[in-house]
This record gives C-alpha cells, sequence and structure tokens, in this order.
C-alpha cells in the first residue's frame, strides 16, 4: 500500500495476544505505512524497534487523544486490543475524530474468543465491561441461567466479582476466568463464585458467569415495578403499581436521559436506568441523598447522577433530558416553566401529585400546553383481625405531555 495515497490519516488496528502474526494484509499495510505508532506498553512491544515515533497512553486518555490529534497530517496508527470498538478505545477517539479520517480493522474481540471458548451464542449472551467502571454495574444483569460476559479491570477484578455474587444471593454460580485469551498463554480457570479463592492470575483476563441463584433467591425483573422492599425508604416512594404506570407513561429509550425531580428514594431514575444499560438519569433531591445512593448501588444503577438542592434552582446547566418526572415539589414557584425550557422537543414530562395543592398546579400546567390526566387508584388486601380487608393507597392524579416540536 502507497502511503501517500491513503485517504485516511488515522487507522486504529485491533491486536490480539498472537501479535503481528495475526494481523491481517490490510493491517499490517497499515501498520507498516505509519509516521507515528499510538498503544500501551504491551501492544508497542509486539512492534520491533524502528526509529518511528511512538506515543504510549497516558492518564487522562484525552491528553493522549490531543497528541495524536497535533499530529494530523502524519499517518498515525492506534494499536488496540482486539475490537476497537468493543468497549475500546476506538469509542474515545471517535467522539474527537470523525469517521472520514479513520480507518478501523477490528481483530476478534475478548468477548468473541470467549465465546468461542465456552460454546455460548452471541444472542444468549449479556456483555459488560468493569474497566473503569464500577463493580455494582453487575447488578442489574443478575437473573436466573444469565450468561455473562465480563472485562475484567485486572487480576482482582474476579474475586471483587465472586464476592458480589454471593452477596447478592448467586453463590452458586460457576464462574471462568479466561486469561490471555488468543495468545501462546492462554488459560482457563473455573469455580464457583461462593468457593472462589483464585487470585494468581493474569491483569489481562475476561470473566464468564453463568448465574445460578440460591433457591430461596427472590430475583428482580428488570421491567418497571419492582417490590417496594427492593429499596432502602422512609416511606417517601413511588409505591409499586404507580411507579410501574409511571415508568410506562414515562416510556424510556436506550441511551435518553430523564431529571427526576423530587426523586425521594430515587425509583424512578433507578428503573429507567435499569431499563436499557445505556439509559441515563439525573436525581434531584434536597435530602435522601444517601438512600439514593445506596438504592442505585444495590439495584446496577451506580452511575446514576445525584444532585443535592431544591427544584427550580438546582436544574440550572443540568443537560437537556429526553424526559422529565416530577414527583415531588409541584408547587415550586417558576418549577414548570424551568422543566419546559430545557425539556426536548418530542420530550414527555410527566407529574405526580397526591395533595389538593398539587392537583392544582398539574391543572393550571395542563391549561397552557394541554396533555392528559389519568387517576391513579391502589388497593391492597391486609390483615384486619383474623380476616382479609383493602387498604386504599393515597390516589395519584398523574399528568403527562409530550413537548410538540
Amino acid at each position: 500500500m502507497d502511503r501517500d495515497k491513503l485517504p485516511k490519516w488515522l487507522s486504529v488496528i485491533g491486536i490480539g495476544e498472537d501479535g503481528l502474526s495475526g494481523l491481517s494484509p490490510v493491517a499490517r499495510s497499515l501498520l507498516n505505512c505509519a509516521d507515528v505508532l499510538v498503544g500501551g506498553d504491551r501492544h508497542l512491544a509486539f512492534v520491533p524497534p524502528d526509529g518511528r515515533e511512538r506515543l504510549i497512553w497516558t492518564s487522562p486518555i484525552h491528553d493522549s487523544i490531543r497528541e495524536i490529534l497535533n499530529r494530523k497530517g502524519q499517518q498515525v496508527c492506534v494499536l488496540a486490543s482486539g475490537d476497537p470498538l468493543c468497549f475500546g478505545i476506538g469509542v474515545a477517539l471517535l467522539r474527537e475524530i470523525p469517521i472520514a479520517e479513520m480507518a478501523i480493522v477490528p481483530a476478534p474481540s475478548a468477548f468473541s474468543l470467549a465465546r468461542a471458548r465456552l460454546g455460548w451464542s452471541a444472542t444468549e449472551v449479556e456483555t459488560l465491561s468493569l474497566c473503569g467502571r464500577p463493580p455494582a454495574l453487575l447488578n442489574a444483569y443478575l437473573y436466573p441461567n444469565a450468561k455473562l460476559l465480563i472485562l475484567s479491570e485486572g487480576r482482582h477484578t474476579p474475586k471483587r466479582v465472586a464476592e458480589l455474587l454471593t452477596q447478592r444471593g448467586f453463590g452458586p454460580s460457576a464462574m471462568t476466568v479466561l486469561e490471555r485469551l488468543g495468545g501462546p498463554q492462554e488459560r482457563l480457570v473455573s469455580g464457583t463464585a461462593a468457593a472462589w479463592t483464585q487470585t494468581d492470575l493474569a491483569d489481562l483476563n475476561a470473566i464468564a458467569v453463568h448465574c445460578d441463584p440460591n433457591p430461596s433467591l427472590r430475583p428482580l425483573s428488570r421491567l418497571p415495578g419492582l417490590p417496594d422492599d427492593a429499596y432502602r425508604h422512609d416511606g417517601q416512594l413511588t409505591k409499586r403499581e404507580v411507579r410501574a404506570v409511571t415508568l410506562s407513561t414515562l416510556a424510556p429509550l436506550p441511551g435518553e436521559l430523564l431529571w427526576d425531580v423530587g426523586a425521594g428514594c430515587g425509583s424512578i431514575s433507578i428503573e429507567w436506568m435499569r431499563s436499557h444499560p445505556r439509559c441515563r438519569a439525573i436525581a434531584v433531591e434536597k435530602s435522601r441523598i444517601a438512600s439514593i445512593a445506596d438504592n442505585a448501588v444495590s439495584l446496577g444503577a451506580p452511575n446514576l447522577q445525584i444532585v443535592e438542592g431544591t427544584a427550580p434552582h438546582a436544574l440550572k446547566d443540568l443537560p437537556q433530558p429526553d424526559a422529565i418526572f416530577i414527583g415531588g415539589g409541584a408547587t415550586a414557584e417558576g418549577l414548570f416553566e424551568t422543566c419546559w425550557s430545557a425539556l426536548k422537543p418530542g420530550g414527555r414530562l410527566v407529574a405526580n401529585a397526591v395533595t389538593l395543592e398539587g392537583e392544582q398546579k398539574l391543572f393550571e400546567w395542563h391549561r397552557q400546553v394541554g396533555g392528559t390526566f389519568t387517576r391513579i387508584g391502589i388497593q391492597r388486601a391486609e390483615p384486619v383481625g383474623k380476616f382479609l380487608g383493602w387498604r386504599s393507597l393515597a390516589t395519584v392524579t398523574q399528568w403527562a405531555v409530550i413537548k410538540s416540536a
């Protein structure tokens, strides 16, 4: 390949543990034509010293990306693990550099190699990365017979995963750690989460988990309406049935952002995030911050952003939402105007009220922009002496509106 005729200045090449011998002819040509090589120590060690400039990743990674951008006009080759767009550096590069300037040549990812070793179909596997991410993310993926493939941050990650599985009632789950996949030192180490003691592991590993709960465990669904006792709360909790109706009205889509205003214990924003790994939420609450944080971690939404303060003042400078839920503080002066102004065209706003004053506010907002009303009345059977009787929960008035373009 003639380097002067290369249409793109940046190439991102996936490389496995088999090194240069595993590269395709196209990848080898791009590597050979490069003026500058970029990668970690392990990847750059595959290329014999030849006098070309080499950049090693630094922290924060943005500094290294800026160094790459400074070399635009030269041929730059980034060496990355496996598939650069599978939780890899390619994702970070594309935030700064358009794909029109970049050639990406993937190698088999750790996930595809692990599936090949285990005989797991891609259609039945859940994948996630714990590289630079909280292990509590795993809590949202736990259900009977789930097959999980996890990118590990290092040799200590399998032990942390085993401890988390055991704490959550999935101690019988089978675990396999797959080290240095695709290379001459590849090794598989297996056991169960509850009995996991292996610590002599390579930093480069992936973890496979076949989830098996304790017989007495009551697994949590990913659908809206988790049991009320799944949350730590002081009574300020959107009850299970109302929560299910509210989430269905909010209608989360992958990648969307929710403002949960007057979040209470965080149940709406947490279940919004549980609906899809790419859903994001901001919980705005003047108190109960510790409860929200605890619930977010235990229910697999540790990336929930929590803003301590009172709306509408606490909403200033927050990123534009796709949907807003007002669960408390509807009577606050200027709240609706702030939320409506911030909401994206086509976005949804849902507000619940249980007081006459709150209802009055919702009717005022309805007169301005329209929308629909739903009244939610729930009765639960509870003991009355030796018998059962119906106890009514507080009736909820729900207003929902979609902002026109």
